[in-house]
């Protein structure tokens, strides 16, 4: 029996290659969703069968006894499609089949806007969780199918939150049909429309803050009255964490959040979790990751260790502040997971002693590092050498 698996595009005949058709015009047997199947036109076999599951579409092809079939889907075959599952169960069950490729939703839009599309990041947030800040965060155009319960109302939510929604947005509804219509505007006014089911959307680049390495200046965060982690022992942090994009990072006893956002942006693809029981320094975490737009910052209200339970399981972890319960929090933070690399600031040196001890008692080794910083002020017409209390930090080895 020959197998054709095919494209059929917007999901019209019309939409279909020429080879598509062929095979279409052939089979006496026709699977796919029911939407593409209502979509044939008479000339093609009225034996049509509304399967979706790859294993159940697998075994009508067993059983059927006709000389050939074919399976349709929606789009391109090779872009987000039900194809793919096909094609491993196929091969696992050993039959042979063709694949006639369609035209997918990237291509219609992109037609539609007489735009290019080779340098769109593609991404599915068809039935499947997606953080669009973090997509967005890459200074390319973003085009997500959408589906389930990720509308392209609910994605340009999500970026109006990070501090995107003045960023213009397009979004594509039944691109390829004759109910074909292109909405182009802001984000914030795109999340508060709604569209039909087949919806794609494209993000045009959102601004980015300029690519340096760790160690903001001071003057760039929102401080308040709440103590801070200077720039240079945040650096430091950083470097003594190696924190790489996709890290999962804990900042506890946060303050104004600038580790936080630090560590944000050293991992853009990663999950920061700021943990801070102090009202007005939870306000300026707020603050400062809107300032950075660092959407992939989260924070949570509450005294530590308590305030860590169901945190997902951290890659690296900062201690910046305590509030006694040093030996509690390592406890927490190793338990979360045992191979965590850990940094903990400390001014006291009660704190850097109960650091030590607390890392002690897991059998862990202590290196301390002792940071002075020494900056100039003006006095009149000179410059004063001002030393900062020196900082300790301490890491797990």
């Amino acid at each position: 029996m020959k197998i054709t698996l095919i494209g059929m595009g917007s999901g019209t005949p019309a939409g279909l290659t020429a080879a598509g058709r062929d095979a279409l015009w052939g089979a006496e047997l026709i699977l796919g969703a029911r939407r593409l199947l209502e979509q044939l036109p008479a000339e093609c076999t009225p034996d049509r069968a509304a399967l979706y599951r790859a294993q159940e579409i697998c075994a009508r092809l067993q059983r059927a006894d006709i000389a050939a079939a074919a399976v349709v889907f929606s789009g391109d075959t090779g872009f987000y499609s039900g194809a793919s599952a096909l094609c491993r169960a196929l091969d696992a069950a050993g039959l042979p089949y063709t694949v006639e490729p369609g035209v997918s939703s990237v291509q219609l839009l992109a037609a539609a806007l007489h735009r290019p599309w080779q340098d769109w990041q593609l991404v599915s947030a068809h039935g499947c969780s997606c953080d669009p800040a973090a997509v967005c965060r890459n200074g390319k155009p973003a085009f997500f199918l959408t589906g389930g319960s990720e509308t392209p109302a609910t994605l340009c939510r999500a970026l109006a939150d990070a501090g995107w929604g003045h960023v213009k947005a397009t979004v594509g509804e039944n691109l390829g049909s004759t109910a074909e219509r292109l909405v182009t505007d802001t984000v914030e006014t795109l999340a508060n429309l709604e569209f039909a089911p087949l919806s794609v959307l494209l993000v045009e680049p959102c601004p980015l803050l300029p690519a340096r390495v760790p160690g903001w200046p001071d003057e760039a965060f929102l401080r308040g009255k709440t103590p801070m982690t200077k720039q240079e022992v945040r650096a430091a942090v950083l470097a003594k964490l190696a924190v790489r994009p996709g890290d999962t990072l804990w900042d506890v006893g946060a303050g104004t959040g600038s580790v936080s956002v630090e560590m944000a942006l050293a991992a853009p693809a990663g999950r920061v979790c700021a943990v801070e029981c102090d009202p007005e320094a939870c306000a300026l975490i707020r603050q400062n990751r809107a300032k950075f737009a660092v959407a992939n910052l989260y924070l949570t209200e509450g005294r530590a260790p308590a305030a860590l339970a169901g945190l997902p399981a951290p890659d690296a972890v900062f201690i910046g502040g305590s509030r006694g319960s040093m030996r509690q929090i390592v406890d927490a933070v190793l338990a979360a997971n045992p191979a965590a690399r850990l940094c903990i600031s400390a001014i006291a040196l009660e704190t850097l002693q109960e650091a030590v001890a607390a890392l002690t008692a897991h059998g862990l080794t202590a290196q301390v590092t002792q940071i002075a910083v020494s900056r100039s002020k003006q006095a009149g017409a000179l410059h004063l050498l001002m030393a900062n209390n020196p900082v300790f930090l301490i890491v797990r080895e």
